[in-house]
């Protein structure tokens, strides 16, 4: 029996419905599909390269974003660099290619981002830095910093241990957990930390090294600092994770946390939140991470091309043991 071939009216509709198909398929990935500066619809494009999901923080910072984008209708092309500078230089260039309305990315390190900041320039395509800063001598590279103040939050902390060590008439040991190395955040708590407990030449830092800001980081260095050094009466932790995981390792030690060895931190996650109302930490300095809200307003006004403030800080404070007790059940990260 002889087949007839289709009408040219069923394969029109065919060829529209395949058509539609592939549209639809485009750009569902986080990280984009083919580009394209925000739509004939005037949504507006956001590119944004996240150094990685290293710690608590660093998770409820991304979903702080991702949540807001879709709350303000940003469309959100989501790249997470895994720790690696090399990767959210690539993740830039190609949100460059894509043509996106505005870039945004919380930098791994301050250096050598020089390069692609100026590709992004010359492409009219205007970027926002996000809890981490750079160094770079061109401030034209970029249009505004949202974050923290890394130096005071250190110097928070110190100038807590000063008071808390006021009577000391000997030696007060004190170990660092330096955060990821030649990061803006471990730069700068750093610095603010040590200029604080200046102020009390007892206190003295006998060990300093990075954890990388990740726990497991924390408990392996805290071993080495306790094998090395027999009396260890502080530990600074550039954050709450790498704290957390050095608690590990002065409980296995047969200390206590808290007591023993005195844990002031960086952050004030849940986690490190319930550590400091169990009474394992002492004190933490805040930094909050929820900054997707102030993100996407400033998105929106740098594509409109209003002037923004070069630096905008979030407002943060800091904690007791008491005063976690009294936040933790409506903390929100």
């Amino acid at each position: 029996m002889r087949t007839h071939p289709p009408s040219r009216k069923i394969i029109a509709v065919l060829a529209a419905a395949l058509l539609a198909t592939g549209v639809a398929a485009c750009g569902n990935s986080d990280t984009g599909g083919s580009g394209g500066s925000g739509g004939d619809d005037g949504t507006i494009t956001l590119g944004f390269s996240q150094v990685g999901a290293e710690s608590g923080w660093r998770t409820a910072n991304t979903t702080s974003i991702k949540e807001a984008a879709t709350e303000a209708g940003i469309e959100l092309k989501f790249d997470d660099a895994q720790q690696k500078q090399e990767n959210q230089i690539k993740a830039i260039r190609n949100f460059i290619q894509q043509k996106v309305d505005v870039i945004a990315f919380s930098p791994k390190v301050e250096s050598g981002w020089d390069t692609v900041l100026k590709e992004a320039k010359d492409a009219k395509i205007p970027v926002i830095l996000t809890d981490r800063a750079v160094d770079s001598a061109d401030k034209s590279l970029y249009k505004t910093f949202l974050g923290s103040d890394f130096v005071k939050e250190g110097r928070l902390a110190g100038e807590w241990l000063v008071e808390q060590e006021k009577a000391a008439t000997g030696p007060v040991n004190i170990v660092e957990l330096q955060g990821t190395t030649g990061s803006a955040p471990a730069n700068d708590r750093k610095k603010g930390f040590a200029e604080a407990i200046g102020a009390n030449p007892n206190l003295k830092i006998i060990a300093s090294q990075s954890g990388d800001f990740t726990r497991a980081g924390g408990k392996q260095v805290m071993e080495q600092f306790l094998k090395a050094n027999p009396k260890i009466d502080v530990l600074f932790a550039h954050n709450d994770d790498m704290g957390l995981g050095a608690l590990e390792a002065i409980t296995a030690a047969g200390k206590v946390p808290g007591k023993d060895i005195k844990i002031i931190t960086v952050d004030a996650v849940k986690d490190g939140m319930q550590a400091l109302a169990d009474g394992k930490f002492n004190f933490i300095a805040e930094c909050s991470p929820l900054l997707g809200p102030q993100l996407m307003d400033l998105v929106k006004k740098v594509k409109n091309g209003e002037t923004v403030p070069a630096r905008i800080e979030t407002q943060e404070t800091t904690f007791t043991q008491e005063q976690a007790k009294e936040a933790l059940p409506n903390r929100k990260y």
